[in-house]
């Protein structure tokens, strides 16, 4: 049975790679085959505190790349990869194996990194927690160990985001693009993807145009064209687009412009744009509601309840949101109570706002100062943000209003009959290619202007690092030990 992934970063382990001087080469080549570890890199030991230096000589591998790929008619360097045995470096010099002299120029690096202490030589680093038994039984086979460590505090862990499904890898990127999700935060990924394809819709509104995207988005699944090939991970965006785009077009009664073939099911964007922009106001609020409630679990998970509390990506901003929120719809429905009791709210979260940001100014009245600017930057942002989703409606009508003239200009050269309407289908084909191309970089930009400006910046505070694990590919047997004869083709002899 199918379980869903938690909306978590994978949960890692620091650990230590521990080995015997003598075998520690052997060992760093298994972690490079595996995969599945990030080597810190760590600072040389201090004089006098029972640790000396590495004895190898690192450099030279390095230097010896440096002088291979400045030489004039030097091939291109190809992608590193490890031999599993030491190469002769002079015979890789010499042949121009510049991948085999990056591999060891990395290797040389981490062994220039361990801390030696005797005959044995250590190596901190982190590793996905369930990957660490394999791991560990793989060093084991050549004299090494893997030994879990207590996370040091004070040190977050680098950030791993789940992605085992194609839906899920394709949303991940919507949030990588914006930056590095904490560890201690949730993953967004799947919700965000969500959202952004919905907002996309809603501007997009055309049953036609949607369907075309729709086609576009299988056509990638199943690969072709196969020129698009690299764009294949993107299938389930331009999928998810193509489906909201289409359901927003049948509600607006869109079908390559105002064409008569669907219903009007909800509102047509042109006849009644004050509906549409009040609908797509709301969504917004809807949304921001939403992105607080994130912004409150990842602050807890940061922080603690504190954290969570004095926030303005918190409870406090939420409050605050929520008390500003009550007010708009208490004015709007001339309701003297809820008006009250929205002021009530929204003074309680700016007081817990303050609070915190007083905290963290040190005080005095400078603080002070500060703390008036942020809160004032604060209700300026919630205002600009809610009325910020307006562009929903704004670029709908936009959409609606080319395909409009479009399908205006071809039933108007149709009716002439003849010639006229050979170019009445011209100008249908060729208006509706240039306001799909049109809009959707317009959606599809407008959207990500959203996400990341109105949304994301509530539910993500601080930045996390990726996790970035030292991964090569290693080549077996004593081929590479010695320089393969002149003219051989690098890469085939790599493969």
């Amino acid at each position: 049975m199918l379980r869903p992934e938690p909306m978590v970063p994978v949960r890692m382990r620091r650990v230590a790679i521990v080995a015997p001087r003598a075998a520690l080469r052997d060992v760093l080549v298994r972690v490079a085959e595996a995969g599945c570890i990030e080597i810190e890199a760590a600072g040389r030991p201090s004089a006098g505190g029972g640790l000396d230096a590495p004895q190898t000589a690192p450099g030279s591998a390095t230097r010896r790349l440096r002088t291979s790929r400045a030489e004039p008619g030097s091939p291109e360097p190809g992608s590193a990869v490890l031999s599993a045995v030491p190469p002769d470096l002079d015979a890789l010099e010499r042949a121009g194996r510049t991948d085999l002299l990056a591999g060891e120029a990395q290797l040389e690096e981490h062994l220039g990194s361990a801390v030696r202490h005797g005959a044995a030589a250590a190596l901190a680093g982190w590793c996905p927690a369930s990957a660490v038994p394999a791991a560990a039984e793989r060093l084991a086979e050549v004299g090494g160990a893997l030994v879990p460590l207590r996370t040091p505090r004070g040190v977050d862990p680098p950030t791993l985001l789940r992605g085992t499904g194609p839906v899920r890898r394709s949303f991940a990127g919507l949030v990588r693009t914006y930056g590095t999700v904490p560890y201690a935060d949730l993953d967004p990924s799947v919700p965000a993807g969500i959202v952004y394809v919905v907002m996309f819709g809603v501007m997009f509104g055309d049953a036609g145009h949607g369907a075309l995207l729709l086609l576009a988005g299988l056509s990638l699944w199943l690969g072709r064209p196969r020129r698009a090939e690299p764009l294949r991970g993107l299938w389930p965006f331009v999928v998810g687009a193509g489906v909201t785009s289409t359901l927003a077009g049948v509600a607006y009664g869109e079908f390559f412009g105002p064409t008569g073939v669907l219903p009007v099911l909800w509102l047509n964007p042109l006849h009644d744009p004050l509906r549409l922009l009040a609908a797509a106001v709301g969504l917004g609020a809807v949304l921001l509601a939403v992105a607080y409630g994130a912004g409150i679990a990842n602050r807890w998970r940061e922080g603690g309840p504190s954290g969570a509390l004095y926030a303005l990506s918190g409870v406090a901003g939420a409050m605050l949101y929520l008390g500003l929120a009550a007010m708009g719809g208490a004015l709007w429905l001339g309701d003297v109570g809820v008006l009250f009791a929205g002021a009530t709210v929204a003074c309680a979260g700016l007081a817990l706002a303050g609070s915190g940001l007083f905290a963290a100014t040190g005080g005095g009245p400078a603080g002070v100062v500060q703390v008036g600017v942020q809160l004032f930057d604060g209700v300026l942002r919630i205002g600009s943000n809610v009325i910020s989703f307006a562009r929903l409606a704004a670029f709908g009508l936009t959409h609606a209003a080319l395909a409009a003239i479009v399908w205006q200009g071809t039933t108007a050269l149709a009716r002439t009959g003849g010639v006229a309407l050979v170019a009445a289908v011209a100008l249908f084909a060729v208006g509706n290619a240039l306001a799909f191309a049109l809009e959707a970089l317009v959606a599809g930009v407008q959207a990500l202007r959203l996400e990341f400006y109105e949304l994301f910046s509530r539910v993500f505070d601080p930045q996390g690092r990726p996790f970035r694990p030292w991964r090569l590919p290693v080549l077996h047997g004593a081929g590479p030990a010695a320089a393969p004869p002149e003219g051989n083709a690098p890469d085939k002899e790599a493969t």
